[in-house]
């Protein structure tokens, strides 16, 4: 396959943004700075839209650090299209049954390190043993406030060091009306501006029934996040569509009912740009076991005209590999990946590896490799055959530093949160020293320490979100 190498774009959206800072080659605690309060958001009362006699409460100005905000049940949080709402460092935003927050103008959650923010649901018990309870009982799954919606005048959406938890109820056509974004969605984070930027560094999302994060379109730049209990019976954790350009990179995914990257270009928008996403160092454990259709996968997939690469991944126990769809098929002329690894704990796992029924070509340079780990993929194997995967089970242990391999006692479906595990790399780990550092990403979103993106990092050395250096994600 031809490779393809995409460019690097810096866009200025307006003298604020103006240039392209130097990209750093270490992750360090940049997120300090706390910008002075402008408007200052009282926390004295709940956010409240009870007099209003509507569902809607605006909102903007500056969210205080220390402080907790709590939205009334039932309203509709509104940050109109010229205003912009700040969340300072170490803000708790409680959001009320059937709540939403919709984004018409600008949001930034510019949470740190040592202070994170939090967009939750206050009161709620997590159980993230494996075994502990089934998803109908459990309430990461149940959607108790609607999610953060970015309209289609939604410039710019920022979440850093930021948990958000507990979305996905169902938007009603009020809500739907507001943001122009459908009834019916049941989505925790969506983002629907082709020109606008969406950016998530260093965050959590925790729970979410359909597509937890949904990008119908935007300039996107998800780096170093961890997703967890992502989707009920179905939904892509990050799915972007048509009209989608950017970047996935060092995110950590555990239980997603279905794939953790989706690319489409699907619903490309007339002015909107193909969709083009780059993938590196991400990490897939136990994906894809709650999708109730036959042939879905767990990591990453390609398809309906999507371009873009995926480098450097780690999937470790997913239902199904690595996907590039030949109906509708992806833009496979602009579409490159190599440096893959996959674990399998059974032959079931295994036989899917190069999933039946899809286009995915085998590299010479993932793990299990073609040409040394055994008779996996017979000779003159086609794309989309079934196989005999029996040489590559149990086949080099990743080594995290804490996570049972083979699994004992429970499912793989039971594996969707981190709790106490640790998906570092051991120093023995046959992940170490087997990246591709000559990709590039693609950034299209301004860069700027809390109106844009703070840190590009580059493709590691090793596989994974995580480098035996100490760079990639935090958490």
């Amino acid at each position: 396959m031809k490779k393809y190498i995409i460019p690097i774009i810096c866009i200025v959206l307006s003298a604020a943004f103006s240039g392209c800072q130097k990209w750093k080659g270490e992750h360090k605690d940049i997120y300090s700075y706390t910008p002075p309060a402008a408007s200052p958001v009282s926390d004295k009362a709940p956010l409240s839209c009870s007099a209003s006699g509507t569902s809607v409460v605006s909102v903007k100005g500056t969210m205080l650090s220390g402080k907790t905000y709590t939205v009334e049940n039932g309203c509709d949080l509104v940050i109109n299209p010229l205003d912009t709402l700040l969340l300072q460092p170490g803000v708790t935003l409680n959001m009320g049954t059937g709540t939403s927050l919709i984004v018409l103008g600008t949001l930034v959650s510019n949470g740190s390190k040592d202070q994170p923010n939090w967009i939750t649901v206050p009161g709620i018990a997590k159980n993230d043993v494996p075994g502990g309870i089934i998803p109908a009982n459990d309430p990461a799954y149940a959607g108790k406030w609607k999610g953060i919606i970015g309209g289609p005048t939604c410039n710019l959406m920022v979440l850093r060091w930021t948990h958000v938890e507990y979305g996905g109820l169902q938007e009603g056509d009020a809500t739907a009306t507001i943001a122009k974004a459908g009834a019916g969605n049941q989505y925790s984070i969506l983002f629907a501006n082709y020109k606008g930027n969406f950016i998530m560094e260093d965050s959590w999302l925790y729970g979410g029934v359909d597509d937890p994060i949904r990008i119908s379109a935007g300039q996107i730049a998800i780096f170093r996040n961890t997703f967890e209990k992502n989707g009920v019976l179905g939904g892509d954790c990050l799915n972007a569509k048509g009209g989608t350009v950017g970047t996935m990179a060092y995110n950590l995914f555990l239980g997603t009912a279905t794939n953790g990257q989706k690319a489409s270009n699907k619903g490309q928008a007339t002015g909107a740009p193909q969709t083009n996403i780059v993938m590196y160092n991400n990490t897939f454990i136990s994906g894809g076991y709650r999708q109730i259709q036959s042939g879905r996968g767990g990591c990453i997939n390609f398809e309906e005209g999507a371009a873009g690469m995926y480098y450097n991944n780690v999937a470790v126990n997913c239902k199904v590999g690595y996907r590039v769809s030949g109906n509708p098929i992806a833009d496979v002329a602009h579409l490159a990946y190599g440096n893959n690894f996959q674990w399998a704990d059974s032959v079931k796992v295994a036989n899917q590896f190069y999933p039946t029924g899809y286009i995915t070509q085998p590299q010479v340079t993932d793990i299990p490799s073609i040409t040394t780990s055994g008779n996996y993929l017979p000779s003159g194997y086609k794309l989309g055959d079934i196989y005999d995967g029996t040489d590559a089970v149990q086949k080099n242990n990743p080594a995290f530093l804490n996570f049972p391999l083979p699994t004992v006692g429970h499912a793989l479906a039971q594996y969707s949160a981190v709790g106490d595990y640790n998906f570092r790399l051991q120093a023995s780990s046959p992940l170490i020293g087997k990246g591709n550092t000559t990709i590039k990403p693609l950034i299209s979103v301004p860069l700027d320490n809390i109106y844009g993106l703070s840190e590009v990092t580059l493709p590691g050395a090793d596989l994974g979100a995580f480098q035996l250096n100490g760079t990639g994600n935090q958490h």
